[in-house]
């Protein structure tokens, strides 16, 4: 449910009213507990993370007048989305989120790649997420993803 919002005020406004409290919780989670110099705004329709191109002017390979992308979460017809590039990229921090999942949500884990779906949002468990915000710096993200695309 990509949206034209420009900033992550008007996106979450513009979410179903249900979910909009999920929302504002998950977004002040992530700018609470991630490392400085990510930068917050808006990229492919979803509230992003990313590594301002003051600090990695190569931008995103994919497209470079992007900036790197790192973490980014949006509201899907049936689910809140939460896309975290390191977990893509990092197995261990993958073993790690997926092993701490089952210590706060009691119900199965819904993964793919990169991409963690919360369908209740009664049950988004905020702590695990702070904790996976804060497992990697912008420094540690652009090495990591220079090391994976040089594969």
């Amino acid at each position: 449910m990509g949206t034209k919002a420009e900033t992550p005020e008007a996106y979450i406004k513009k979410a179903p009213e249900e979910r909009q409290e999920a929302l504002k919780k998950l977004r002040q989670v992530i700018n609470d507990n991630l490392p400085e110099s990510f930068e917050e705004g808006m990229q492919y329709g979803m509230i992003g993370y990313y590594v301002p191109h003051s600090i990695y002017p190569d931008g995103y390979h994919c497209n470079s007048k992007e900036p790197l992308p790192f973490l980014s979460f949006a509201s899907q017809k049936n689910s809140i989305n939460l896309y975290h590039s390191g977990i893509y990229a990092k197995e261990s921090l993958k073993n790690w989120f997926v092993d701490e999942y089952g210590k706060y949500v009691k119900t199965k884990l819904d993964m793919a790649k990169s991409c963690i779906r919360f369908k209740n949002i009664n049950r988004i468990p905020f702590e695990l997420i702070a904790a996976l915000a804060q497992k990697m710096t912008v420094n540690e993200w652009i090495a990591l993803y220079e090391q994976n695309i040089k594969k």
